[in-house]
């Protein structure tokens, strides 16, 4: 896993997979998280299986955001913060080998905890301050090294980021950069650049460790 970790955002549905399908057809996305907080749970399904379409076809897994029960409707893996439930109960729902994440803010012990219980990626932040969660305030780089140094298992990093802050986040030790506005605040047209920005960028940087 490396490159660029797109997270949906809550514009409305068609435009939302207009814009999806602008970036993904780039083959430049390397996870795609289902995150619609506005959205009842009862159209959630729905829009998950018109969007795991589009994923299956541009051959990029789909995973949702902090709902367990959900990705096993669907099939999917999910994304855990500290307070959706837990890694191991993820595990006897899901279909094997599906991609878990965790949230693990900034804290080396919880990333332990969730490499130890099983997790496929460990995400760290805000690393920036962030519009989407203005509560999780921001960490900057000292942990992503740090976790680079202890841990093999990819590294997440997520808040704030865009592609002019971002290389020193991946020269940290981040293999995923999650974003939501940096992509999709943009018009359809203008993603597939913005995407490959991303990519050149990722092509071009290293981790200093």
């Amino acid at each position: 896993m490396r490159g660029l970790y797109l997270i949906t955002n809550d514009d409305p549905i068609e435009l939302l997979l207009e814009k999806l399908e602008a970036a993904l057809a780039t083959h430049q996305i390397e996870i795609l998280q289902y995150r619609r907080k506005k959205v009842e749970k009862a159209d959630q399904l729905h829009e998950v299986e018109r969007i795991k379409a589009l994923c299956d076809f541009y051959k990029v897994p789909l995973v949702i955001n902090d709902d367990i029960r959900l990705a096993a409707q669907c099939g999917l893996g999910v994304h855990l913060g500290q307070t959706d439930g837990e890694i191991i109960e993820a595990k006897t729902q899901l279909p094997e080998n599906m991609i878990i994440g965790r949230t693990c803010a900034n804290s080396i012990e919880l990333a332990e905890q969730a490499i130890a219980d099983g997790a496929t990626y460990i995400a760290f932040g805000a690393i920036y301050a962030t519009y989407s969660k203005p509560e999780a305030g921001n960490i900057g780089l000292e942990t992503l090294k740090l976790a680079r140094q202890k841990f093999s298992l990819p590294i997440c990093a997520i808040g704030g980021l865009k592609v002019e802050n971002a290389q020193p986040v991946i020269q940290a030790g981040a293999d995923l950069c999650a974003v939501i506005s940096d992509i999709l605040a943009l018009p359809a047209e203008e993603i597939p650049s913005r995407v490959q920005a991303w990519a050149i960028l990722f092509a071009e940087t290293q981790p200093a460790i």
